[in-house]
Formats: C-alpha cells, sequence, structure tokens
C-alpha cells in the first residue's frame, strides 16, 4: 500500500480536523503512530463514526421506553384490587338500578300518567349513557394529569351527585342529579381504572382485566337483595345516602393509582401540533380500531333493556311476589365466571383473534334477550339469563387487551375513551325506546324481540376486523422487505462510491 503521510491528501481529509500548526510535530511522530493517525483520518472520511452514533440516535425518552419492564405484579396487585372496587360501586349500582326503577315509579308516579315508564327510565339510561358519553374528555384530562387525579376528583363528584340526589323530590331534578352529576364523576373514576393497569401488566393484562371486571360482577350478584332490604326498610331517599360510603371508599381507592409508564414528551411547538397531543388522532389511522369503535355501539341498542325493564317484566309476566333479583343475581354470578375465563383464554390468543369472542358473545346475548319473551316458565328465564351473564363477561374483560393491541399502549387511553363515548348514544336511548314501546302496547315482548336484532348486526361488522389486520400486516411486510432492499441497494452503491473516491485520492492497491 502507499503510503500517504506526505501526500495532497492529508489537506484534502485532514484540514479540517488538525490544526495548521500541528505538522512538524506529525512529521517527528514514530512510522506507528503515523498509520495509527492516517487510519483515524480515513475512517472519518468513510462516515465509520460508530462509537457516536448510539450517543446521537438514543435519547433519555427512547432510553425509558426501551428499558421499561412491566412489574407484571407488586404494587400492581394493590392497584387491581382498587380497580375492582371502582367497577363494582360504578356498575354494580348501575346495573341494579331496574331495584330502584320500580320504587322511582312508586315515588314519582300517578296513575294518570300514561308516560310514566318512558320518563322515568330516562334516569337510569342517562346515568349510563353519560358514564360513556364523557369518556373522550375524560381520556383527554387523564393524559395531561395522570390517572390518579383523575379517579380521586371524580369519585368527589359522584360522591355529590348521589348526596344531592337523596335530597330530590321529582323527576326534573332527578334528571341532573343523579343522570348527569353522579354519572359524569362515575366516568372520570371509572376509566383511569382501566388505564392504569396497562402501566403494571402486560403479559397478564388479560387475567387481570378478567378480575378487575369480575369486581362488577360481585357486586351485581349482591347489590339487587342489599338495594331490596335498604329500600323496603330505610326508602328511596336514605338508600341513596348509604350507597354514597360506595363512593367514598372509591375516593381512597384512586390514591393506589401511581403511574409507573413513561410521560410523553411535550411537544413545544404550538397551534395545531400542540391540538394533535391533546387530540390524538393516531389512534383513527388505523382501520381495525375504526370498525371496532363503531361495531361495538351498533351493536348496545338494546344492551342496556334487561338490566333496566327485566324487573318490572318479571312483575308483570310472573306476579309482583316474584323473586325477580334472583334474574340479576345470576346474570352477575356467570358474568363474573365469564370475565374470568375469557380473560385467561385471551391471555393464549394472540393478536386480533380476541375480537371473534366479542363477535361470538354479541350473537349469544342477542339471541337471549329475544328468548326472555318467549320463557313462560321461571325456571327458563333464570337459564336465559345464566346464559347471558356468561357471555356478557366475555364482552366487557376483553375490551382493554383488544384496545392495547390495535392502537398499542401509548394511545390506549384515548382509544378507550372515545370508544366508550360512542357506545353512549345507543346505551342512552335503548332502555326509554322499550319503555315507550311498553307504554304503548301494554307488554315488553316487542321491545325484548328488537333489543337482540342490534348486538347480532354489530357482532357481524366487527367480523371484518381480522380481514382487516391481516391485510394490513401483509403490507407492512412487503414494505419493510422493500426497504431492506433499498437499504442493501443504498450499501453497494454507497460502497462503489468510496471505492470512487479512494481511487481518485491516489489510495488504489497496486
Amino acid at each position: 500500500m502507499t503510503e500517504g503521510n506526505n501526500m495532497p491528501e492529508n489537506d484534502a481529509a485532514g484540514t479540517n480536523e488538525t490544526p495548521a500548526g500541528s505538522e512538524p510535530a506529525k512529521e517527528k511522530r514514530p512510522v506507528e503512530e503515523q498509520d495509527e493517525e492516517k487510519e483515524k483520518t480515513e475512517n472519518k472520511e468513510n462516515g465509520d463514526s460508530k462509537v457516536d452514533i448510539p450517543e446521537k440516535s438514543e435519547g433519555p425518552g427512547a432510553k425509558e421506553e426501551v428499558e421499561f419492564v412491566h412489574p407484571e405484579g407488586g404494587w400492581g396487585w394493590v392497584v387491581m384490587l382498587a380497580s375492582m372496587w371502582c367497577n363494582g360501586s360504578v356498575f354494580g349500582i348501575q346495573n341494579a338500578f331496574g331495584v330502584m326503577y320500580i320504587y322511582l315509579l312508586q315515588e314519582f308516579g300517578s296513575v294518570e300518567d300514561k308516560d310514566l315508564q318512558f320518563r322515568t327510565s330516562w334516569v337510569g339510561s342517562l346515568s349510563m349513557g353519560m358514564i360513556f358519553f364523557c369518556s373522550p374528555i375524560v381520556s383527554i384530562f387523564t393524559d395531561m394529569l395522570g390517572c390518579r387525579i383523575i379517579a380521586v376528583g371524580g369519585a368527589a363528584v359522584g360522591l355529590v351527585g348521589l348526596l344531592a340526589s337523596s335530597f330530590v323530590t321529582s323527576l326534573g331534578p332527578m334528571y341532573f342529579t343523579y343522570g348527569i352529576v353522579f354519572s359524569c364523576g362515575c366516568s372520570f373514576a371509572y376509566q383511569p381504572s382501566l388505564v392504569i393497569l396497562g402501566h403494571y401488566f402486560k403479559k397478564r393484562l388479560g387475567l387481570v382485566n378478567g378480575i378487575v371486571t369480575a369486581g362488577s360482577s360481585v357486586f351485581t350478584i349482591a347489590m339487587p337483595f342489599v338495594l331490596s332490604g335498604l329500600l323496603k326498610n330505610l326508602g328511596l331517599y336514605h338508600t341513596m345516602r348509604v350507597l354514597c360510603i360506595l363512593m367514598l371508599v372509591l375516593m381512597l381507592a384512586g390514591f393506589t393509582y401511581k403511574p409507573l409508564l413513561p410521560v410523553k414528551p411535550k411537544d413545544s411547538q404550538t397551534g395545531s401540533s400542540h391540538l394533535k397531543q391533546i387530540f390524538n388522532i393516531n389512534i383513527w389511522k388505523s382501520w381495525g380500531y375504526r370498525i371496532w369503535a363503531f361495531g361495538i355501539p351498533a351493536a348496545l341498542y338494546g344492551y342496556f333493556v334487561p338490566y333496566v325493564h327485566l324487573m318490572k317484566h318479571v312483575e308483570e309476566r310472573f306476579g309482583k311476589d316474584t323473586n325477580k333479583e334472583v334474574l340479576l343475581m345470576c346474570i352477575g354470578i356467570t358474568s363474573g365466571i365469564g370475565r374470568l375465563i375469557f380473560g385467561i383464554v385471551a391471555d393464549y390468543i394472540s393478536g386480533v383473534n380476541k375480537v371473534f369472542l366479542q363477535v361470538a358473545s354479541f350473537f349469544v346475548i342477542g339471541l337471549m334477550s329475544m328468548m326472555i319473551p318467549l320463557c313462560n316458565v321461571f325456571g327458563g328465564l333464570i337459564a336465559v339469563c345464566l346464559l347471558m351473564g356468561l357471555f356478557d363477561g366475555c364482552f366487557i374483560c376483553i375490551m382493554a387487551p383488544i384496545a392495547f393491541e390495535l392502537v398499542g399502549a401509548k394511545d390506549v387511553s384515548q382509544a378507550i375513551g372515545f370508544l366508550l363515548g360512542l357506545m353512549s348514544v345507543p346505551m342512552t336511548v335503548g332502555p326509554p325506546i322499550a319503555g315507550y314501546l311498553r307504554d304503548k302496547m301494554g307488554y315488553y315482548d316487542m321491545a325484548f324481540y328488537l333489543a337482540g336484532v342490534p348486538p347480532i348486526i354489530g357482532g357481524a361488522l366487527l367480523c371484518l376486523i381480522p380481514w382487516v389486520e391481516a391485510k394490513h400486516k401483509r403490507r407492512e411486510k412487503k414494505e419493510a422487505v422493500k426497504g431492506e432492499q433499498d437499504a442493501a441497494q443504498k450499501m453497494i452503491n454507497h460502497g462503489k462510491a468510496q471505492e470512487v473516491v479512494q481511487h481518485k485520492a491516489g489510495e488504489s492497491v497496486l
């Protein structure tokens, strides 16, 4: 090889690296040191800076993201219990509204009121609907302020709303205190309980979600009997004051939500970039999420109808002395079992195949709703409720795992929030429509028949998600292969260009 320490190459390649007065010292160095200096100069010229690349490419945020490992336990078990209490207290009260509904009819109704069923059912349906309607707003505030502040503040608002409802003497104010204030507080307390679990669990997320959502099943089992006893002995208003204890404990549970995932880096820019931070549009780039976010609300127009009107239907069909609370207990028991079973199963099903579990659950729920008017024997109605509860648990427990898979952990808060927001419309309008049909026809049969249609239609729509996601993965794979080929071609072209440069500089091998 030709030596290049005294050739013009040093001026071309080394002028910018070496001070002007260092040439005499360089000539007095031993030959080995001069060769080492030449190698360093050539490496810089050829772009060989492997030592500096990690420092430039790895920022603090990227390092945290790579190194973060979910604890899969520890304090996460305490958070899981707190989330379980949240699900139980919020939806235990909501699902047992059918018991309270009968006492609301007695308290605010009159014989001359022909639209009593319709107007009274708005209290429960508005309450359930507002829990989901507020969810997009809750998700934005959760991203900005964190799970702990939102959960504690929401429980406090829910406590105020429920306490205020215990002093209301007509349906109009009850719409506001119970249907809006109480339910909005529940919404702000509920959603962080789903998001915070992703900070502590990843491999066990399906199981943990099953356990947490089973908390509402335990409450659903017990709450009808508790409410019946309280309402008979204390009356409607004192019962609401007793329920405030659940909301007080919920406030304390929110303090356990210690976040672990790295905080998203804040964008220093203003305007549209700041809006993108608040309103996460990345979730809508996934076609699978788009179908999911509109398919589930389409399936839920009849979902809440049995929880509101089943108790009254049983009174009319089998008599007032029938032990109607057993039906809600049956739904609660099998719903809890379903959440545990399908939560475990969901951990061993890869990718979007979890969607098929939701499809099956909607088909069964729709069919069981249609079966309710056909049951002329109370035992048959119990069997229908057992099966309905089992697949209700399946539908609920895998919602969060599907959201994590479709959009990723960073965007899951708003993904769940917008989904729940879209669910608010069908959850709200379903029970009043059923009450309206009851007022006009004099019986509930048509209401339950129609309540079973939307779940079947929505379930059929969800069947498109696996196909869309598989197509998207194939396209990503093709793009990755093409990218590798382009990168290899660039390396070849770069190598050829370096040979030409070395040849022009007089470094060719003789």
